[in-house]
């Protein structure tokens, strides 16, 4: 894999998550306590042997850039490849609103000065922890000029995602937009593998004619003419770029069974480190099914909830299926159930907030209540 370049491209990444992407990207929404969702995509290239990364940024990316840093929990040093975060160049703010094929064709000298052969496209959004070792030997093996992993999943219908069509011999014969109603249960985890010269024509191609989108116009619009091959994905997968999908997946976390799957198999997932004390449990406390990061304070009732690092939980509050971010404070006797707290939020004493599961309650970040 030392020979393939990873590309995470963040460009017109789908996203309905509304508060939880007003001021962050898609890649840098908190996810599993202590995790953002880029972490899971750079930590399966990591340890799948990819020595250089490149992040294609392109809105509200100040708290990714902050989040990762110089990729040292990562191990992406600058003397064997290293991360490298692109953001859209100063006079090229007026391609914001166009597709992504700008923003690969504006980095091109990246992939030019590269040493790596082949190139593997992802998004942030593919909650999974993938071996792409073996990707990258069924790419070989099967002679495709474009490999795209997939995963059967007849009932994902919480997340917005494209469907794929496969035919006996494993060849891609059908991609559907995300409004598609493309009647398979196979569904694009947005990850192809290819020969970087391929992608760099495919590119130039493609703009010259007029299109913009390197999936629904360079990729679909020769699905007959390339030889387009799926690599089928057995593990965890969580697809998430709406609000019901991040609840969904994210309470999935308290279930031991997938915790272990996608955070330890096949390998570990790695993200920013913070030195904090453990979580302090008083004997007010009732903690019941819940996942707690360190720095939490914890003297009231907390059940079948996910809280981040530093969330203070006041003697007498209740809080039942709840996902709270960092930082957040509930004060006494405040009774809060299904709902997603983004971090620093502050719930006054005796507040009571109820959402449904299908539709739970939200809290802009810094609100007070």
């Amino acid at each position: 894999m030392k020979n393939v370049l990873g590309v995470i491209n963040l460009v017109n990444e789908l996203d309905h998550l509304e508060e939880l992407t007003y001021k962050r990207t898609v890649a840098s929404v908190p996810f599993g306590a202590r995790y953002r969702l880029i972490d899971f995509i750079m930590s399966s290239m990591v340890n799948s042997g990819m020595i250089n990364v490149a992040v294609f940024a392109h809105t509200k990316y100040r708290s990714l850039m902050d989040h990762l840093g110089s990729g040292k929990e990562w191990d992406l040093n600058r003397k064997r490849g290293g991360l490298f975060i692109l953001p859209p160049a100063v006079d090229e703010i007026r391609e914001i609103v166009k597709g992504d094929l700008y923003h690969f064709y504006s980095h091109r000298d990246y992939f030019y000065r590269s040493s790596q052969d082949y190139v593997l496209i992802t998004r942030s959004h593919m909650v999974c922890n993938i071996d792409l070792t073996e990707v990258f030997e069924h790419h070989k093996a099967s002679g495709a000029d474009i490999t795209m992993i997939y995963k059967d999943m007849p009932e994902e219908d919480l997340a917005e995602c494209r469907r794929i069509l496969i035919n006996p011999l494993g060849q891609v014969k059908d991609i559907q937009d995300h409004t598609g109603r493309l009647n398979s249960s196979k569904v694009s985890m947005e990850m192809f593998l290819m020969k970087k010269e391929l992608l760099l024509d495919l590119v130039e191609t493609s703009l010259a004619q007029g299109y913009d989108h390197l999936v629904r116009d360079a990729i679909m619009k020769n699905v007959d003419r390339l030889k387009i091959v799926g690599f089928p994905y057995h593990g965890y997968l969580g697809v998430i770029n709406t609000i019901q999908s991040y609840y969904h997946h994210s309470m999935n976390m308290l279930n031991p069974q997938i915790w272990r799957d996608l955070f330890f198999r096949p390998g570990l997932i790695y993200t920013k480190i913070k030195d904090e004390p453990p979580a302090k449990y008083t004997g007010s406390s009732d903690v019941r099914n819940a996942m707690i990061a360190n720095g939490c304070v914890i003297e009231g009732e907390v059940e079948n909830c996910i809280l981040f690092r530093g969330v203070k939980v006041r003697k007498g509050a209740v809080l039942r299926n709840c996902i709270v971010l960092q930082n957040c404070e509930i004060q006494e006797n405040v009774n809060v159930e299904n709902a997603i707290l983004d971090k620093d939020v502050m719930i006054h004493s005796g507040r009571v907030l109820k959402g449904a599961l299908s539709a739970p309650f939200i809290a802009a970040k810094k609100k007070v209540i």
